[in-house]
Parts: C-alpha cells; sequence; structure tokens
C-alpha cells in the first residue's frame, strides 16, 4: 500500500509494484509495506491437470495508515493518491498488477490523543468477543466523529459592514465558518440599512492551492482557484436576501504539507450604482404613477472581498456515497 504525491512537471519511472508507475509526475512519498503469499493451488493448477484443483482462495491484508499523511487530493499542481497494489503471478507466467484506488481523509487532532486509563478497566460485554484493534479502531472513529461534531456543530453570529469607498452598501451574516464536507455554506444580507445601492451580487465557494516557493516550477508561481458552487442574484430595491452553497462531498478538506496548501473561501463581488437611489428608475408614464421602468444606461463600481472559512472532513461512510471507485475488483492471470 503506498500513497503518492506528484507535481506536475516530470514523470514516475517506477518499476516496482508500486502505485502510479508511469503515471505523470515525481514520486515524493512512499508507506509501502509488502505482503508475499504463496497460493499451492496455483501452482498445482499450472500442472498436468489443473482441473482436479478447484479449491477456492481466501486471504486478507491489514495496514494501519498514517494519522499525519496527507488526504487525497486531486489539485491543478499537485496530487494525493492512495492505491493498494496487488501482484500475482503464476509459474512460468509474467506478474499481473491490480491497482485499488480508494479514498482517504485525514482529521488532524488524534494523532497524540490520550485514551483515558479508565476505559481499560470499564466493564464489557462477555458475550461480546472483540479484539483490541478492533476496540481502539472503533473508539478512534467514535472520537473523530465527537470532535467534528463539537467544531461544526458551534453556532455564532458574525456580522460584516459591506462598504466601498462612496460609503456603506449593507450587512452580511454568517453564523459559522467551520464547516464540514456536505454541510452547506448559508449566509444572509441586508441591504436595507445601506447608503449604496447594490444592483447585483454574487457568492463563489472556492478553494485556494499554493504551492511552497521551493517547490514552484516557476518563481511567482500564482495561486490556483477552484470554484466548487457558486450564487448569483440581482437584487436592486431589495432589502434582505440569501444563499445556500453546498459544500461537495467529493471535495477535499482543508490541509497544509510542506508541498502545498489548501485553504477554504467565500469570494464575494458586488456591482453598486455610481449614482444614488432615486436616479436609478425613472416613471414610466404619467397616466401610470405606480408602474417604474429601469433606465438603460447607469454608472456602476465593483468591488470583491474574500471570506476564509474552515472545512473539515466527514463521516467515511457518507463520503464513500459519492466515491466513484468500484466496490470490486478482479485479474486475471
Amino acid at each position: 500500500m503506498c500513497w503518492k504525491q506528484c507535481l506536475d512537471d516530470g514523470a514516475c519511472d517506477v518499476r516496482s509494484s508500486v502505485p502510479g508507475a508511469g503515471e505523470p509526475g515525481i514520486c515524493l512519498g512512499c508507506c509501502a509495506a509488502e505482503s508475499t503469499g504463496h497460493c499451492p493451488w496455483l501452482s498445482a493448477a499450472a500442472g498436468p491437470s489443473p482441473q482436479n484443483f478447484s479449491a477456492p482462495l481466501a486471504d486478507s491484508y491489514c495496514e494501519t495508515l498514517p494519522v499525519d499523511g496527507p488526504p487525497s487530493f486531486r489539485g491543478q499542481s499537485v496530487k494525493y493518491v492512495y492505491k493498494l497494489t496487488i501482484g500475482c503471478q503464476r509459474v512460468n507466467s509474467p506478474i499481473k498488477l491490480l491497482r485499488v484506488p480508494f479514498r482517504v481523509l485525514v482529521l488532524h487532532g488524534l494523532k497524540d490523543y490520550q485514551f483515558p486509563q479508565d476505559e481499560a478497566v470499564a466493564p464489557s460485554n462477555p458475550f461480546l468477543e472483540e479484539e483490541e484493534g478492533l476496540k481502539k479502531d472503533s473508539r478512534l472513529a467514535d472520537l473523530a466523529t465527537e470532535l467534528l461534531m463539537v467544531a461544526t456543530s458551534r453556532r455564532s453570529l458574525h456580522l460584516y459592514n459591506i462598504s466601498n469607498t462612496r460609503g456603506k452598501v449593507g450587512t452580511f451574516c454568517i453564523f459559522k465558518t467551520v464547516y464540514k464536507i456536505g454541510e452547506d455554506v448559508i449566509g444572509t444580507f441586508n441591504f436595507s440599512e445601506g447608503d449604496i445601492p447594490c444592483l447585483q451580487f454574487s457568492v463563489s465557494l472556492q478553494t485556494e492551492e499554493s504551492i511552497q516557493e521551493e517547490f514552484q516550477r516557476r518563481r511567482g508561481q500564482p495561486v490556483s482557484f477552484t470554484t466548487h458552487a457558486r450564487h448569483q442574484e440581482s437584487c436592486l430595491h431589495t432589502a434582505q436576501s440569501s444563499f445556500s452553497l453546498p459544500i461537495p462531498l467529493s471535495s477535499t478538506p482543508g490541509f497544509t504539507t510542506n508541498i502545498v496548501s489548501l485553504k477554504w473561501r467565500l469570494h464575494f463581488e458586488f456591482v453598486t450604482s455610481g449614482e444614488s437611489a432615486g436616479t436609478c428608475l425613472v416613471r414610466g408614464s404619467q397616466s401610470e404613477a405606480v408602474t417604474w421602468t429601469g433606465v438603460e444606461q447607469m454608472e456602476v463600481d465593483t468591488f470583491s472581498w474574500d471570506l476564509p472559512i474552515k472545512v473539515l472532513p466527514t463521516n467515511p461512510i457518507l463520503a464513500s456515497y459519492v466515491s466513484q471507485f468500484s466496490s470490486t475488483n478482479s485479474i486475471t492471470i
């Protein structure tokens, strides 16, 4: 089992059973564990009478992933890919490799956690046989779920004034800035208290991928942005408005390594009127005093604003619902 981080300026030339052999990029890290098994029924089947051997083969494999490793990530400049490579060979036959990709979600803070000592002497069900390793894995899973719930359930009112050089446009309200993948980012606008009329606004949910200086392909390599969801609305004479942007389950939570840093943000763009609110509309006719028609031309001002947010992983079972990986794989030798 290996993980590989690839930069898109080279090629991996790996001739052993390492995931990603021949794929573009540079293999910079590997956490590998080899398990070799001899299959007597396969060796015997290569003899003169293979029809006499039809015994099924069953085997198991277990490996612990590094808790401080990077999550699965496919960025514009860097990719972290996890694959399980299975090699099989019959006598006098070439080696066949089966590469099974899988997704890894990393929750920081579990590495140095110490379980209370009283858990070791806590009463247990004598009718259930459970190995110590499985107990620890279960406790880690429960702890990760609890930490995620605590971190993302905290709500606190955050108010931001939206203004440009000419005055106040409105206010923006959001109740939390820490989310799990799969959640919705919800915010509200209040333009009723603004001095400058807002004609249109847009909100984009983006990730910011920045490469460390020593790994940049060229000096001053710009930061890469990826938009995952976007909301746009015309809001002239709108007192209040809101938006809801879903965080895709297939996305990668924020993380930082010695090569790349991935951060999340809300990117706002506002289009405001260069004129006062009273001259934005004109009457349609004198006989229809209540009918108003928008002007054909108007001077506008535009400005943008970025609000950093934090995105954490979610329950792997929930994330697996949108997995593009096949649950069954086969190899012919």
